[in-house]
């Protein structure tokens, strides 16, 4: 991983707790896994604890580390990070994922709660004057679709489930049963239904060849008017320029963690547009939360050595659906 990430997410009593189990090989590798520097420390290296900015694990990588058993990831998406040759050598893989779900999970709720309230539109004319009462009450917004049973969709959908204000939560996913769905507490329906019904729509489903601009035109025109878009997983799941255009109608208000392309152009309308907030993908560990994920990854490694369960263990079969 990079310095900076290695100093933020391993902060020192994370260090000295993860230098009492293992034996701490005495370079941070920064660049290049296949480089002289990288080569010393991968002949030795048992454990390869991964973060942000780290290169893909290749074949040409794993017959530099002979003795590599674990690989854990300190971060959310391990895709980047991860190769077939990875499975092909039996190396277990566990990510961080988990620890990163939870701040997405607190964004997408804040979110969700400002679009209720109808915040962006209300803020947005604040300089005007004083809003009455009636505008400022909001739109009946309980009906929350959600796209996508995620670990962040899930932990969306428990929040929501758990809350006085009496959301009503639909859900489309094809893994997902009816069965599976009812243990939730969510209707399970198509995606043109979710969008036609709901008020909130809210994106949580992985970046897929399949799932590329699932929100499409067809899709956003569907969301009654009033509606809000809030993305939180990837950009590529939302027609970009369709969206820019229903907000710039003012028919739908969004926020957006993500965006396709991401950064956006300067200028781009959806910048700019009153109805709009657009985060730079900080919806996940940010600030002091990243220590959770050093945490996690630390007792991972704990959990390995004395051969319990990891908690974030991840298999071949599974990497398709993740984001």
């Amino acid at each position: 991983m990079s310095a900076d990430v290695a100093q933020r997410v391993f902060a020192p009593d994370i260090r000295e707790r993860l230098a009492r189990s293992v034996a701490l090989a005495p370079t941070l590798l920064t660049g290049p896994l296949t480089g002289a520097e990288a080569l010393a420390v991968l002949a030795e290296a048992e454990i390869l604890v991964t973060g942000w900015n780290c290169p893909p694990v290749t074949a040409d990588v794993l017959a530099r580390a002979p003795r590599l058993r674990v690989l854990v990831h300190a971060a959310g998406s391990v895709k980047p990070v991860v190769t077939d040759a990875l499975w092909d050598r039996d190396v277990v893989v566990s990510s961080a994922a988990d620890a990163n779900a939870g701040p997405v999970v607190a964004y997408t709720l804040a979110a969700i709660t400002f679009a209720a309230k109808g915040a962006l539109s209300t803020a947005a004319g604040y300089a005007a004057g004083w809003p009455p009462f009636a505008e400022r009450t909001g739109a009946d917004a309980r009906t929350v679709g959600i796209i996508g049973a995620s670990r962040i969709g899930r932990g969306v959908i428990t929040a929501l489930r758990a809350s006085d204000v009496g959301w009503r939560v639909l859900l489309t996913d094809p893994y997902v049963t009816g069965e599976e769905a009812a243990g939730l507490g969510v209707e399970l329906v198509e995606l043109s239904e979710l969008c036609r019904r709901s008020s909130i729509v809210s994106v949580h489903a992985p970046q897929l060849p399949q799932t590329r601009g699932m929100v499409s035109e067809e899709m956003l025109k569907l969301i009654p008017d009033g509606g809000t878009v809030i993305n939180t997983a990837r950009g590529s799941l939302v027609d970009t320029e369709a969206l820019a255009r229903e907000c710039g109608a003012g028919r739908l208000d969004a926020f957006l963690d993500v965006t396709d392309p991401e950064p956006l152009p300067a200028g781009h309308p959806l910048l700019v547009l009153p109805n709009v907030l657009v985060t730079p993908h900080v919806a996940g560990a940010q600030g002091s939360e990243v220590r959770r994920l050093g945490e996690f990854a630390v007792g991972e490694v704990e959990r390995y050595l004395a051969g319990a369960p990891l908690r974030g263990r991840l298999r071949r079969e599974e990497l398709a659906r993740l984001a």
